[in-house]
C-alpha cells in the first residue's frame, strides 16, 4: 500500500511540473547497440572535447582562431579548407596540435565540394555533435572590372562568401541540434552594417535593392545579388549583408526549436589580412597605417581571431540573435595621441579593450528588413538546394501532453470537416492582388497511427457522451444564449 501511495505521489509531481521541464528530455536517444558503439568511439577519439568546424583556417582571422582555441586545450578542431597542402604548411609553422586539429577539403566555390565535407565530417565525429561553427571564409575582389564565376556558375563572392555557408549551415544543423551548447557564429562586417561610418560612409554602400539578381537564379552573367552591373567592392559588402541578415532569420525560426545559437560578429579592420592580397600594393602599404593611425579601426590579426573564439567560448556569448562588437563608442584623440598609444585608442572595432569590451552592436535596418531577409532565405534555398526542417515551437515530450494532445487534434479535424463544408466563394486574388492559396480541408479517412486511431474514437465516444449528458451535469442554455445577439 505504501508503495503504492509513492507512485501516485511521484506521479502528481511529475504531473504538476511545467512542460517546459521536460524539454531536457527531447535529446535523450534510446540506447541501442549502434549508438553507443558510436558514443564508445566519439568519447575515445575526442575525449571530453567540445567539436569546433572553422571555414578558411589557412589563412588570415581564420587561422588565428583556430590557433587560439587549440591552445585552451579544450576544442578538436576541424579546419575546412579549399588547400590541404597550405593548410599542412601553415598548421606546422603555427605550431598546431595536430591531436586536436584536423584538416579537409572545403572549396566553397563548389557546392559538391561542400558536399563531400559534410559527408567526411559525419563520418569523422563518429556520432558525436558539432558544437561550434565559424562561417569565417571570404574573398574580396575589389580591383576588378569583370566577374569570375564558380563551377556552379555564380559570381564567385556571392557563392564562397555566402551561398556555399548557407548551404553548409543548413546540412550541418542536425546534427549540431543535439549538442547541448551549439553555437553558429556568421563573419559579418562593418561595410555590411550601412549605420556605421565604415558601412553607410564609403562608397559603394551594400544594398541588395529588390534581390532580382536571386530572383533570376543568379546564374552566369548575373554578377550582383541585386541583378546589375558588377562592382566587386560592392559585391564582397553585398554578401557580408546577406550574412548579416541570414543570422537574423536562422535565430528567428531555429533558436528555441533546436537550441542552437545563431550570431553575427564584426572583429575589427584585419588592415594586414591577406583578405586584401587583390588590392594594389600602395593600397596594401597605407590603408593598415591609415586605419591605425587615423581612424583607429585597426585590430591585428592574432586580436581578431580571439575576438571571434571568444563568440564561441566565452558564456557569454550563448545569447542568439546578436551583433557581436568590440570596443564600443566614438573614437577620440586622434593625432598624438594615437601615435603614444600606437593606434590602440578604444572604439568600435579597434585594437584594445580584452574580452570586457564586447558589446552587443546595433544592426542596419538593411540587416533588420524582415521582409526582405524571408525573400533572400527563400531564394537562396532554391539557388543552392538547401534543405530546412519545418519552423516549429519546441513540443514537450511529456506522455501526458501527448496523449491529450492527440485526442484533442483528433476532435479538431473533426469539428473543422464539419465547419469547412460550407465556405464561402471568396475568390482567388486577395486585396493585394496575389492569388489565394487555399488551405487544405482535414482528411477524416487516413489515421497515421495507433496511438492517434485510439484517440480518434476515444475523443468521439467522449464527444457523444459529453452530449447527451451535457444538459443533466450543466443545466439547460439560458435564454440569452439562444435567442439573443
Amino acid at each position: 500500500e505504501a508503495i503504492g501511495i509513492m507512485k501516485i505521489f511521484v506521479l502528481s509531481l511529475l504531473l504538476a511540473v511545467p512542460t517546459t521541464g521536460f524539454t531536457w528530455m527531447g535529446k535523450i536517444k534510446m540506447p541501442t547497440i549502434t549508438n553507443l558503439g558510436e558514443m564508445m568511439a566519439g568519447q575515445a577519439k575526442f575525449g571530453d572535447k567540445k567539436i569546433m568546424v572553422v571555414t578558411g583556417t589557412s589563412s588570415g582571422l581564420g587561422k588565428m582562431t583556430a590557433r587560439t582555441a587549440l591552445r585552451t586545450g579544450e576544442y578538436h578542431v576541424i579546419g575546412a579548407v579549399r588547400d590541404l597542402d597550405k593548410m599542412e604548411l601553415v598548421a606546422e609553422l603555427e605550431e598546431f596540435d595536430m591531436s586536436s586539429f584536423t584538416p579537409m577539403e572545403c572549396d566553397l566555390s563548389s557546392y559538391a565540394s561542400v558536399d563531400r565535407f559534410c559527408a567526411q565530417l559525419e563520418e569523422f565525429t563518429k556520432g558525436r555533435p558539432i558544437d561550434r561553427l565559424a562561417c569565417n571564409a571570404a574573398v574580396y575582389q575589389p580591383s576588378l572590372d569583370y566577374a569570375k564565376y564558380t563551377e556552379d556558375g555564380h559570381e564567385q563572392q556571392m557563392q564562397i562568401n555566402f551561398l556555399s555557408h548557407f548551404k553548409l549551415i543548413s546540412k550541418l544543423m542536425p546534427n549540431m541540434a543535439k549538442s547541448e551548447d551549439a553555437r553558429v557564429v556568421l563573419v559579418g562586417s562593418v561595410t555590411g552594417n550601412d549605420n556605421t561610418v565604415g558601412g553607410g560612409g564609403v562608397y559603394p554602400v551594400a544594398d541588395l535593392k529588390e534581390l532580382e539578381g536571386l530572383a533570376h537564379g543568379a546564374q552566369k552573367p548575373i554578377s550582383m545579388i541585386d541583378g546589375y552591373s558588377f562592382n566587386g567592392a560592392k559585391a564582397y559588402k553585398d554578401s557580408k549583408l546577406c550574412l548579416m541578415m541570414l543570422s537574423n532569420m536562422l535565430h528567428d525560426k531555429y533558436h528555441r526549436q533546436t537550441g542552437i545559437a545563431f550570431s553575427s560578429i564584426y572583429p575589427g579592420c584585419i588592415a594586414e589580412s591577406p583578405l586584401f592580397r587583390e588590392k594594389r600594393p600602395w593600397f596594401r602599404k597605407y590603408f593598415p597605417v591609415f586605419m591605425k593611425y587615423v581612424t583607429g579601426g585597426f585590430v591585428g590579426e592574432e586580436e581578431a581571431g580571439q575576438r571571434l573564439f571568444q563568440v564561441m567560448h566565452d558564456p557569454r556569448c550563448t545569447k542568439s540573435g546578436v551583433y557581436w562588437s568590440w570596443n564600443g563608442g566614438p573614437r577620440e584623440g586622434r593625432g598624438a595621441e594615437a601615435i603614444e598609444k600606437g593606434g590602440q585608442i578604444m572604439g568600435a572595432g579597434g585594437a584594445g579593450g580584452g574580452w570586457d569590451s564586447i558589446f552587443e552592436n546595433d544592426q542596419s535596418n538593411k540587416v533588420m528588413d524582415s521582409e526582405k531577409t524571408l525573400k533572400l532565405f527563400k531564394y537562396a534555398t532554391k539557388i543552392t538546394g538547401a534543405q530546412w526542417p519545418d519552423s516549429n515551437q519546441p513540443t514537450s515530450p511529456c506522455p501526458t501532453l501527448a496523449v491529450i494532445g492527440a485526442v484533442t487534434a483528433a476532435l479538431n479535424a473533426k469539428e473543422e470537416m464539419e465547419r469547412m463544408k460550407g465556405a464561402a466563394n471568396l475568390g482567388d486574388v486577395d486585396i493585394l492582388g496575389q492569388p489565394i492559396v487555399r488551405a487544405e480541408k482535414p482528411s477524416g479517412g487516413m489515421v497515421p497511427n495507433p496511438v492517434a486511431e485510439g484517440a480518434f474514437v476515444a475523443a468521439s465516444l467522449f464527444e457523444e457522451v459529453a452530449k447527451r449528458q451535457a444538459g443533466k451535469v450543466l443545466g439547460e442554455l439560458p435564454d440569452e444564449a439562444v435567442e439573443k445577439a
